[in-house]
């Protein structure tokens, strides 16, 4: 017992901050403790129908503090002296500018209010003229640097988001001297390395995101961002030429923050990453392996050998990246703009009577009707999916295009929308429901296609996050459709587990990240296999459903 050691990870979601407590000689969950930003679930700073998502960095502080807290709580007493590392995975791109110190400009008095100032999370897409002109200006210059972003820059990624903020605010401009990744911030941040130049970047973030290559020299040229806008003119020279991957310590806690958290100041803080990435490793991500983190979108980890990927560029994919992942390997990474968002979508349609007239109801008390709601709301999507189950894929006739959110791979777009069609008097909510579950599970597919097609071979695949665990119908669905037997990690926080993996490299528990993922991994909780009946038919609805994500993209949406 005197010499267990244990690790932090923590994972900052679109909506939570999560923290896991890991025993790291054996991966056991001592505790966990999430929490919810507040202004975000207020919806603050936010404009769904401008497609902006801003985030307050206050929203993480105190997410973190929190969690930490409320973990170690839970832990047998002496755990929190027995904390040896701590790593983050966050959303990306989620980028915020900062001023010379490193202070994102949202914690200056003069910007509290500022979205401009703020975390832009990654699903705000209100910069899609910037990344346009990205695309456009690359395929010009005399390097294409999307080259190894799957040749098309898209409107969630850092350098799009940066210059539509410069052009939208020019008090934000002037006050703005470089800008930093949520998961490079949040270690900054603890171990007092908030000075641009002095904070580490992750090589996750600066290679699939800000079009980081080390064989050209890091990031794009100062002459091709002055190109693309004079605004970004110096912020090149306030930023970084080298990155590091996740298992290098970047410090230690700060006095200031060893005593927040309730830790020693001798606790490892490792180089921040996506929290796909992270989540993959978690789940034992080994070549060969298709790791999908569903939620509210999907993110899609592969690694890969240098000798299998060679020259290979696979084109319409979110980055292949040396280290990205595992150190040694290239990370490749695809996903879905939505995901279990489509669902919340629809849920919240059937949802709008129960909110909007139940709610208005004088016949029944406030306690009862306020109990009313919340249970219907929360039996919608159990409901419709246990009825959608029952349908025979020979009586599924309504056909779904999951692009409500755009499109992320293959072929970053969002300007496409998606598309329900085949509706007739009889399409009740469980089968509108289904062709949504369906329409995921093709976007799913073409996916997997586009990396079959450029020779990269899939031996199996692994899901984890909330929905792989929670949501039979989704999971055997997606196995009908894509032909192949799906394992579901069994760590229920997979990204805060694969970052405490991190964090247990980070500290020296272990010399490299494979070690730590054999020593520290949970195996998996249930394996979903494909009916091939199933899956025959379900190729028949998929050519339908590339015709008409086709029809759409290019006569309604172009």
């Amino acid at each position: 017992m005197a010499n267990e050691k244990y690790v932090i990870g923590l994972d900052y979601g679109s909506d939570s901050c999560r923290a896991v407590v890991v025993n790291a000689a054996t991966g056991e969950e001592m505790a966990s403790a999430v929490k919810y930003y507040p202004r975000w679930m207020e919806g603050k700073y936010c404009d769904p129908l401008k497609n902006r998502y801003r985030q307050h960095p206050l929203d993480y502080i105190e997410g973190l503090e929190t969690t930490v807290k409320e973990a170690l709580a839970k832990c047998p007493a002496g755990t929190a002296e027995k904390v040896v590392g701590i790593a983050f995975d966050t959303t990306g791109s989620t980028p915020v500018l900062i001023d010379e110190n490193g202070l994102p400009l949202a914690l200056r008095p003069e910007f509290a209010e500022n979205p401009n100032a703020m975390f832009i999370l990654w699903k705000d897409h209100t910069a899609i003229k910037e990344a346009a002109e990205i695309n456009e200006l690359a395929k010009k210059w005399d390097i294409d640097y999307t080259a190894y972003e799957g040749g098309i820059y898209s409107s969630e990624w850092v350098w799009a988001k940066i210059a539509h903020v410069l052009r939208e605010d020019e008090a934000v401009e002037k006050a703005a001297y470089s800008w930093i990744e949520h998961c490079d911030w949040l270690p900054a941040l603890i171990t007092g390395k908030t000075k641009p130049e002095e904070a580490y970047r992750g090589r996750c973030s600066a290679g699939h995101k800000a079009m980081w290559l080390e064989e050209w020299g890091g990031l794009p040229s100062e002459e091709f961002l002055v190109a693309l806008e004079p605004k970004l003119a110096g912020f090149r020279e306030h930023l970084f030429e080298k990155t590091h991957t996740s298992d290098t310590q970047v410090g230690t806690l700060t006095p200031e923050w060893a005593k927040r958290l309730g830790l020693s100041e001798d606790v490892a803080v490792a180089v921040g990453a996506f929290d796909c990435h992270m989540g993959a490793v978690g789940a034992e991500i080994t070549p060969n392996t298709f790791v999908r983190v569903i939620g509210t979108s999907t993110c899609d980890i592969m690694v890969s050998s240098y000798e299998e990927i060679g020259d290979k560029l696979i084109p319409g994919i979110c980055g292949q990246v040396d280290g990205s992942v595992i150190p040694g390997m290239v990370g490749l990474e695809a996903g879905q703009s939505g995901f279990g968002d489509i669902y919340a979508w629809f849920k919240r349609v059937l949802a709008w009577p129960i909110e909007n007239i139940l709610a208005k109801s004088t016949l029944i008390d406030e306690e009862t009707k306020t109990k009313l709601i919340d249970e219907t709301l929360d039996q919608i999507i159990p409901a419709l999916s246990e009825e959608a189950a029952k349908v025979p894929v020979s009586e599924s006739t309504i056909l779904a295009v999951d692009w409500m959110n755009g499109r992320r791979t293959p072929d970053a777009s969002q300007l496409v929308k998606g598309t329900i069609t085949g509706l007739n008097l009889a399409s009740s909510a469980p089968l509108i429901f289904r062709a949504l579950v369906e329409a995921t599970a093709f976007g799913s597919k073409a996916i997997v296609d586009r990396f079959l097609e450029n020779g990269v071979r899939i031996d199996s695949v692994i899901g984890i996050g909330g929905i792989s665990l929670k949501s039979p119908f989704v999971m055997q669905t997606l196995a009908d459709v894509l032909n192949m037997p799906i394992k579901v990690a069994k760590a229920e926080q997979a990204c805060a587990f694969g970052s405490s993996m991190f964090a247990a490299v980070a500290a020296g528990v272990y010399p490299k990240i494979e070690d730590a993922q054999k020593a520290m991994g949970l195996g998996f909780a249930k394996e979903y296999l494909p009916n091939a009946e199933n899956h025959a038919l379900y190729l028949a609805l998929y050519e339908k459903y590339r015709k008409l994500g086709n029809f759409t993209e290019k006569e309604l949406f172009h």
